[in-house]
């Protein structure tokens, strides 16, 4: 049994898309808006790029990963294979709504650590809490540090 995380999240912000995205690119910013985010390695928001993470969330494990941006047109798309303890595909697209931006954020991602394997298939409620908890608190952190 492959447990699969799936996301299909939106959010909207009252910047225009090229605000959102410019705050998006401070990769540099990073570490400091999300201190769960324990390593970034990352030259910037571009296609070809490849960023390494660490991710902690608030349980026994460690997530190590790379990103690879597959596409990223300013200010309205970004998208991303995504190897390492998990694996599979993110997408975020911005686009202007009537009150500034709204963000649409996909993703289907598998682990593939042993140990992230075996606890999503005895508990894969954990492990989607695990990744619901980097996502809530991701944008709960980013609305109040990056905008």
């Amino acid at each position: 049994m492959v447990v699969r995380i799936r996301s299909d999240r939106r959010h909207s912000f009252d910047v225009p898309p090229e605000e959102l995205w410019a705050a998006m690119a401070r990769i540099d910013c990073y570490r400091d808006w999300w201190p769960w985010l324990r390593h970034c390695d990352a030259d910037g928001l571009f296609a070809g790029d490849v960023w390494t993470a660490t991710v902690q969330p608030p349980l026994p494990y460690r997530l190590t990963f790379d990103l690879f941006i597959t596409d990223a047109e300013a200010p309205s798309l970004v998208a991303v294979d995504v190897t390492g303890d998990i694996e599979g595909s993110a997408r975020l697209e911005v686009s202007g709504s009537a009150v500034g931006s709204e963000l649409h954020f996909t993703s289907e991602l598998t682990p593939t650590n042993a140990l992230l394997r075996g606890i999503a298939k005895v508990a894969a409620p954990i492990a989607r809490h695990g990744h619901e908890w980097v996502l809530d608190n991701g944008l709960r952190q980013f609305r109040a540090r990056a905008l």
